[in-house]
């Protein structure tokens, strides 16, 4: 029994340790806040979100990354534009067009997590994709266009102002995405850390989604990734230096 505590006792101690190596390494990259310009973004990468208030459990008051995000070849400026609503046009919606938290679910979890800390029953129809032509058609007539609006603005002055990233550049798709991509370890390795915890004020804590509220990240998928290994840490490393060389010249 206490050698099977010993070797879960240490398991644990090699996840924080990787953890914490992912977060100072990131600490070379330029942390970036609202406002900015879309042309400091690569056409490729994957991107680390930071929250004020919430900081990790290495020891001093260093921000946590609480969402680890990337997207298809050449999306990138896309993704982070959607989270920051940066085009108003897309507040221009009604009952036939999506809602811009349909564009992005990290929009989307927080606007969950807001209705549900109300207890809104609102919730049932802010689930619904209205990105879908038959879901519109089959739900549309239920939605409250003003309410929507309301928590668009919402989210997006809680992501503008409490929000910042760091991104590193990754070319190949195949080498970002999926089960087998670097975002999938990289979300293993924080929701593994024990000592990475949500603060008691975290609004994440308010979600509806239990894995959320249990991993102290703004995301569900690749939880119990397994963490990054050898070869991961060189190509962060190496795709740090990369991304620091590349913002020098832009």
């Amino acid at each position: 029994m206490l050698i099977n505590s010993f070797k879960l006792s240490k398991a644990a101690m090699k996840m924080s340790e990787l953890c914490r190596w992912l977060h100072e390494q990131l600490e070379q990259l330029p942390l970036i806040k609202f406002p900015f310009k879309l042309e400091i973004l690569p056409e490729n990468g994957i991107y680390f979100l930071y929250e004020e208030g919430e900081f990790w459990g290495h020891g001093g008051e260093k921000l946590r990354i609480v969402r680890v995000g990337t997207h298809k070849n050449g999306n990138f400026r896309s993704r982070i534009k959607e989270h920051f609503l940066l085009d108003k046009n897309w507040m221009n919606f009604d009952k036939n067009k999506p809602k811009p938290s349909d564009r992005s679910i990290f929009r989307k979890n927080i606007g969950r997590a807001l209705l549900n800390k109300d207890k809104d029953s609102y919730l049932q129809i802010w689930n619904i994709d209205f990105m879908t032509k038959r879901n519109r058609e089959l739900w549309g007539f239920k939605r409250d266009i003003e309410k929507e609006k309301r928590i668009e603005e919402m989210i997006t002055r809680i992501i503008r102002e409490r929000f910042s990233f760091r991104f590193i550049i990754l070319e190949s798709q195949t080498e970002r995405m999926g089960g087998k991509g670097l975002e999938s370890s990289l979300i293993g390795t924080l929701s593994h850390c024990n000592l990475c915890k949500p603060s008691a004020s975290w609004l994440g804590n308010h979600s509806p989604i239990q894995k959320i509220r249990e991993s102290g990240l703004w995301l569900v998928q690749h939880l119990k990734a397994g963490p990054i290994n050898e070869k991961d840490k060189k190509v962060i490393s190496n795709a740090i230096r990369k991304t620091n060389e590349w913002l020098k010249i832009i």
